[in-house]
C-alpha cells in the first residue's frame, strides 16, 4: 500500500533538514541514534507538504535539490540516498508573486508546479458548504456525544449567507464550537458564532470618515514593520513570518528604516 506523509512548515530552521532529510546518530547534539526523514518515510508513496510558501529563501535550495536529482543526504552522511515519491504541495499564497518579488525561487516553482489546481475560495462555492458542513456535524457529534442529524433552515441559511473569509478551516471551527453548544436533534442558528460581521446585501449610504493626514508608502511599511515586531515581542522569525517576507527581507527593511 502506498504511504502518505502530510507536513506543514512548522518547525525551526535549524530542524528543517534533519526532519525532511533524516540524520545519522552522532551528527548533532542530541543526535542519539538514526532518524528517518520524511523523504525516507514517503518512499514510494505521498509525501503532502502544506504551506509551501512558509519555507525560507535560503532553505528552498536543499528542497529542490532534492526534487531534482531524486535522492538526498542525511544530515551527518555523505552517502546519497535515492527515493521515489509524489510530491503535492499546497498554499493560500501566490507564489508568483512572491517569485517577483525574490521571496520564492523560480526554479523551485517550476519543479513543484507540474500540474496546478487553483482551488477557488469557499464564499465563490456556495455548493460546497452544506456538505462540508454536514461532514464536520457528523464528525464532531460522534466526538462530543451529542446527538445531532442536521441543520434547521434558518442555520442552513446563514452558512451560506457568510462569506467565510477564513475558507474551511473557518467552517470547520464555526461547526464544532456551534456543535458543543447545542442541544436537541437539529442544529439552530443561535448557535452559530461567526468571526465577522456579514455585511447586508443591499447597498448602503456611505458615511463620511473623518479626515486623516495620509503617509507616503515608507511611512507605512516603517509603521507596519515596527508593529509587527512588537505584537511579536522582537522574535524576528515570527515578525517575518507575520508580514509574509522573509528574515533576510525584514533585516534589510529595519536597516533601512533605522529599527
Amino acid at each position: 500500500m502506498a504511504r502518505s506523509y502530510r507536513w506543514i512548515w512548522a518547525i525551526t530552521e535549524s530542524l528543517f533538514e534533519s526532519e525532511l532529510f533524516g540524520h545519522v546518530k552522532g551528527s548533532f547534539t542530541d543526535a542519539h541514534a538514526d532518524r528517518v526523514g520524511r523523504f525516507e518515510a514517503a518512499d514510494g508513496g505521498t509525501l503532502f507538504l502544506d504551506e509551501i510558501a512558509n519555507l525560507p529563501y535560503h532553505l528552498q535550495a536543499k528542497l529542490l535539490t532534492a526534487i531534482q536529482k531524486r535522492s538526498f543526504v542525511k544530515v551527518g552522511s555523505n552517502i546519497p540516498q535515492p527515493t521515489n515519491i509524489r510530491l503535492v504541495c499546497a498554499t493560500n499564497r501566490d507564489l508568483e508573486e512572491m517569485v517577483r518579488k525574490g521571496e520564492f525561487r523560480e526554479d523551485l516553482l517550476y519543479r513543484i508546479n507540474t500540474i496546478h489546481l487553483h482551488i477557488p475560495p469557499l464564499r465563490e462555492r456556495k455548493e460546497d458548504i452544506l456538505p462540508l458542513a454536514k461532514r464536520f456535524l457528523g464528525q464532531y457529534a460522534l466526538q462530543y456525544g451529542r446527538q445531532l442529524q442536521g441543520f434547521s433552515p434558518e442555520a442552513a441559511r446563514r452558512l451560506l449567507d457568510y462569506p467565510w473569509y477564513g475558507n474551511v478551516r473557518e467552517l470547520q471551527h464555526t461547526v464544532e464550537k456551534a456543535v458543543i453548544l447545542a442541544d436537541g436533534s437539529e442544529l439552530q442558528a443561535d448557535c452559530l458564532e461567526f468571526s465577522h460581521t456579514p455585511q447586508p446585501a443591499g447597498p448602503e449610504k456611505p458615511q463620511r470618515q473623518p479626515d486623516v493626514p495620509l503617509q507616503t508608502l515608507d511611512e507605512m511599511e516603517c509603521s507596519l514593520v515596527k508593529k509587527a515586531i512588537d505584537q511579536c515581542c522582537g522574535n524576528l522569525s515570527q515578525a517575518a513570518a507575520q508580514l509574509g517576507i522573509t528574515r533576510q527581507t525584514l533585516y534589510n527593511k529595519m536597516k533601512r528604516y533605522g529599527l
